[in-house]
């Protein structure tokens, strides 16, 4: 038995609304849920983003839950990785990924990097939290290849 996709991803934040403009206004992801749940002296406001095809992107705002007051949004800086090597990749057309850098351009948000890998072309922005998104427009795609994958994971170096 397979899993049927991606419901949500979830990552903190300590700025809803700065994440919601990201989000919902710049990338055009629309918020279609918040839950807010009161535990004792805390709370916890929780955000989902329509990431398409039934999956979303969720967000975590927490307040005396148990966190600690240095807690980090940033998944990869904070645990001194590349801003890179941690992120969300959503699939997207050309277009999609033009209107988008669009509108971040007009609001002042430049790409953190833009890549061509040959099977793909991608488009990295870095949100409030500094978490990377990624645009991911296969060009044409990879193939499935199940036994080259393993044998280059066990492949000596």
């Amino acid at each position: 038995m397979g899993v049927h996709g991606v419901h949500h991803v979830a990552y903190a934040t300590r700025d809803v609304e700065a994440t919601r403009h990201f989000y919902e206004d710049l990338f055009c992801f629309e918020l279609v849920h918040t839950e807010v749940q009161r535990m004792g002296d805390g709370q916890i406001r929780h955000l989902f983003f329509d990431a398409g095809g039934g999956s979303s992107l969720a967000f975590f705002e927490i307040e005396n839950v148990g966190e600690r007051s240095d807690y980090a949004t940033d998944v990869s800086d904070a645990v001194g990785l590349p801003a890179w090597v941690n992120h969300c990749a959503f699939r997207a057309t050309e277009e999609q990924q033009e209107d988008t850098r669009a509108r971040m351009t007009a609001a002042g948000v430049e790409p953190f990097m833009e890549r061509d890998h040959g099977w793909c072309h991608s488009l990295y922005y870095l949100d409030p939290n500094g978490i990377m998104v990624e645009l991911c427009r296969d060009t044409p795609g990879f193939e499935s290849d199940p036994a080259e994958a393993h044998r280059l994971l066990t492949e000596a170096e």
